[in-house]
């Protein structure tokens, strides 16, 4: 980072913090990032740090808070204006793989916090951010089978856990890779098959 980012203005300095933590974690396990490193990266001393965040979870909370604004927007955008609930989520599914193809560090940083046996604001964040995620597909589905486009018979909540999982489970052995970006080619089919499963028959 130049030396003319050091002076930003507090909500700026606040931002950049936390894209700096975000970029830290795309290449280490985000339990091993100490606010010394996050100073570094930022070419910053740990008492600049500080005097934006109180404390080192204060920074997890508001990384994990960027996450959930950013995630969902994203998958609000992708689905916004689609009438078909398939093809929205779908759409969702796409945008959210897209998403952590992005941001590599993303789900180490989850994956870290809900592990974490304490409940600390980062952690609560992230469950947060499960449960207005699983809200919004849950929606969908209602709306597909009102409409008549998913099977009645498809338990609502299983399906929106089994949405989730899926997308978990491509992170997981795109991690064990070494190579998130097989998710792009990967998703489509998984997801097909997933549909497939939904759709109601004629």
């Amino acid at each position: 980072m130049n030396a003319s980012r050091k002076n930003l203005p507090a909500d700026e300095r606040r931002a950049v913090t936390v894209e700096a933590v975000i970029a830290l974690a795309g290449s280490q396990n985000p339990s091993d990032i100490t606010t010394a490193a996050i100073a570094k990266h930022m070419n910053l001393t740990q008492g600049a740090l500080f005097r934006h965040f109180p404390s080192k979870d204060a920074i997890w909370q508001s990384v994990m808070e960027w996450v959930a604004e950013r995630l969902l927007a994203r998958i609000d955008s992708a689905a916004q204006g689609i009438a078909s609930p398939l093809a929205a989520m779908r759409a969702m599914f796409m945008s959210h793989v897209d998403f952590v193809i992005e941001h590599p560090g993303v789900p180490r940083m989850m994956f870290g916090q809900l592990q974490n046996l304490e409940s600390t604001p980062a952690k609560l964040m992230a469950q947060t951010l499960m449960q207005r995620y699983a809200e919004r597909v849950r929606a969908r589905i209602e709306q597909g089978k009102a409409s008549g486009e998913i099977t009645p018979e498809v338990s609502t909540l299983a399906a929106a856990t089994l949405f989730i999982g899926t997308i978990q489970g491509l992170v997981m052995q795109s991690m064990l890779s070494g190579d998130l970006r097989r998710m792009r080619t990967d998703a489509p089919g998984v997801f097909a098959i997933y549909q497939r499963g939904m759709r109601h028959k004629q």
